[in-house]
């Protein structure tokens, strides 16, 4: 179709097509970052920490009395625990994903504390068993040996403790060894003796799984046994167990376990519903941005079939004259999308540059990362189709119309 009689009726309608083009364009820009805003926080609810979610029930234990040694009391929970009907295994770490504490710490390279550190990780302390406990798989080594393990209380009393290994994860792997085995190699956390890597895991989550800062990726156990007064209880469910009822029947055990001690429990808590309530913010934000897509497009349809509705009344008379000169049906209606496409084309273009331009904007204020040009097709894409659609009922109209009823309408 000759499109050189298209732009000649839009240069005489100038404001109602500088319009539409305007309310395209800026819906192309809003809805391209939001669309990556909402796919950026669906990635992120949806990633994959490495730990069996499903299975892992957590909760903590504060004393009304005062303990001098805690370790015969934690090994004696520990073994009340895992009498519990249906705990399939138990360990204690100073942290868990999604919690309200997060212990990090720098890692050298080198022994020299006068140097900045190379990275930073955050720094799980746990005892026996926590890898099976968590789920966790193994990609390179192995899990702590028995007579690896320090006592916490030891860390207390000894500025310099000898803590021998560490396991980390293969994010954490890759940063400070690229292309190399992390295997056998030193890092300087505890002091100046060096801790040796003996394991690398898949993936180990931070209690701050999704974040931002790409040193929340970095995550490393060290073999350093928590007593009950600084550390939670990690306990796995077993297959076809009431996680629930798993939960409640363990905090239980252990309150009968020691009523000398008059203690509470805090922050019991399946990590399925310690994940939903983590997340809790991204999906009000995916569900706000979903509604200002969905409204803008409502709201740039309706203005596209407004103004080709407008439109077809104003040119009864020119599509009964085309009409009388053999112009068929399809030829009409395609008249029409034609010109909506040029339309929002051009809208488009303008609003490819503006969706950049409020990328740079977020980038500045928010550090959110830069648009990926993948975005703007999507948009595209997104705009053209709806054209076409809100479009397709007044060209279908205008070309319904017999020649003599569109001239004598003129």
């Amino acid at each position: 179709m000759d499109i050189l009689p298209i732009l000649s009726t839009l240069k005489r309608h100038k404001t109602a097509a500088g319009l539409i083009v305007l309310q395209i364009a800026l819906t192309c820009a809003i809805v391209c970052n939001a669309l990556f805003l909402i796919f950026q926080r669906i990635e992120r609810i949806n990633a994959d920490t490495g730990a069996d979610e499903q299975a892992l029930v957590t909760f903590s234990l504060a004393s009304m009395a005062r303990v001098e040694n805690p370790e015969p009391q934690t090994q004696a929970d520990l073994a009340a625990l895992r009498q519990v009907p249906g705990v399939a295994s138990v360990s204690l770490t100073n942290q868990y994903p999604y919690g309200r504490s997060s212990n990090n710490s720098g890692v050298r390279l080198t022994p020299d504390t006068t140097r900045s550190s190379r990275i930073v990780a955050s720094h799980y302390t746990t005892g026996p068993g926590f890898i099976g406990t968590m789920g966790l798989k193994l990609v390179e080594g192995r899990d702590f040996e028995p007579n690896e393990f320090v006592p916490g209380s030891t860390l207390d009393a000894n500025p310099d403790p000898r803590v021998p290994a560490v396991i980390i994860n293969k994010t954490m792997a890759e940063r400070l060894w690229p292309g190399e085995s992390a295997l056998g190699k030193a890092v300087y956390v505890y002091g100046n003796e060096p801790q040796r890597v003996v394991g690398v895991v898949r993936d180990l989550p931070s209690p701050n799984p999704g974040s931002e800062d790409e040193n929340a990726l970095n995550t490393m156990m060290f073999p350093v046994q928590p007593s009950f007064r600084g550390g939670g209880f990690m306990i796995r469910v077993a297959p076809g167990a009431d996680r629930e009822a798993v939960l409640k029947a363990a905090t239980a055990k252990l309150l009968a376990n020691s009523p000398g001690l008059r203690r509470v429990i805090r922050d019991q808590e399946t990590l399925v519903k310690l994940r939903a309530d983590y997340y809790r913010q991204d999906r009000s934000m995916i569900q706000l941005l979903a509604g200002v897509c969905v409204g803008l497009l409502v709201v740039t349809a309706f203005g596209i079939v407004g103004l080709a509705s407008f439109w077809v009344q104003q040119r009864t008379r020119m599509i009964g004259t085309r009409r009388a000169l053999g112009a068929t049906r399809g030829q009409i209606l395609r008249y029409f999308q034609t010109e909506n496409l040029l339309l929002s084309s051009a809208g488009i273009v303008l609003g490819m540059i503006g969706a950049y331009g409020i990328s740079l904007l977020l980038m500045t204020n928010y550090e959110l990362p830069r648009l990926p040009w993948i975005y703007l097709p999507i948009g595209a894409l997104v705009l053209w189709t709806l054209g076409q659609i809100a479009v397709f009922a007044p060209a279908r109209r205008a070309a319904a119309l017999p020649p003599v009823a569109a001239l004598r309408g003129g």
